[in-house]
């Protein structure tokens, strides 16, 4: 027996307006993504120091970090929070859900890009004997922010996966 989830017209809305934000985020991060590849490739300066300071690789994963987890996964959560109830002809398990998703992984995502920025540049300008300790600090909030994100990609499959299974009666 098929049970289906009813949202109201307003949670629909809801719904809706989320997918588009998603659209919009992975628009933003993949113009500040390529933007800052073209300026570490294209600054002779810039990108020696990325090459060759002490610290300067964590600029170059923060630069990863917001085009894979920024445009790249923005895209796929934005495609498939579409398909996925379209194709299974369901209605999303939870538009809460997607709400929460979206903001913990954009708050997430923004924290570790901040902290791995703060502890290339820290890292690469700074000569002191405590660099390493500063740096060091720094690497632990992008470990909790990227917590965030792994959680909010949880609950991203979980809602997907729940869309799919509610009401579906197993074989027996």
């Amino acid at each position: 027996m098929k049970q289906s989830i009813e949202h109201s017209p307003a949670q629909l809305e809801e719904f809706n307006k989320y997918l588009l934000w998603f659209v919009y985020a992975c628009i933003i991060y993949s113009i500040i993504g390529f933007t800052w590849g073209a300026v570490m490739g294209g600054v002779p300066a810039f990108r020696y120091f990325v090459d060759y300071s002490a610290h300067g690789r964590l600029i170059t994963l923060a630069h990863g970090h917001i085009n894979l987890l920024g445009w790249v996964e923005m895209a796929i959560f934005a495609a498939l929070y579409y398909v996925v109830p379209t194709v299974s002809r369901r209605q999303i398990y939870s538009v809460r859900l997607v709400k929460i998703h979206f903001w913990m992984h954009n708050f997430g995502l923004i924290g570790m890009v901040v902290f791995f920025l703060s502890a290339g540049l820290i890292g690469g300008l700074s000569t002191g004997e405590n660099t390493e300790k500063v740096v060091s600090h720094l690497l632990a909030f992008v470990g909790m922010f990227g917590m965030l994100v792994l959680t909010a990609n949880i609950i991203w499959g979980y809602n997907l996966y729940k869309t799919t299974k509610v009401g579906w009666k197993k074989p027996s």
